[in-house]
């Protein structure tokens, strides 16, 4: 399914793979102990594009987003960058 994502625009706030190889190396690297990201950092991104557009909660953001725990974990971690 995956694959079929990002061939294909789900929502209208989904970012273009242009944007995203602009945005990408701003990214936090992954973590070298740990385990690995169960969430692709882009469907973050996107859940925080979808989140602001649509002015929706947090307990509403659709499942393709994955859970929206770690949505706003994210955010939370990221907001000191972006404000």
């Amino acid at each position: 399914m995956a694959d079929i994502t990002r061939k294909t625009k789900r929502y209208p706030s989904d970012l273009t793979d242009e944007e995203w190889e602009r945005i990408a190396p701003l990214m936090p690297p992954l973590n070298r102990r740990g385990r690995k990201r169960a969430t692709d950092f882009r469907e973050i991104i996107n859940a925080l594009r979808y989140l602001v557009r649509s002015g929706c909660g947090w307990e509403m953001l659709p499942v393709h987003f994955g859970p929206w725990q770690t949505v706003y974990w994210w955010f939370r971690r990221l907001e000191r960058f972006l404000f």
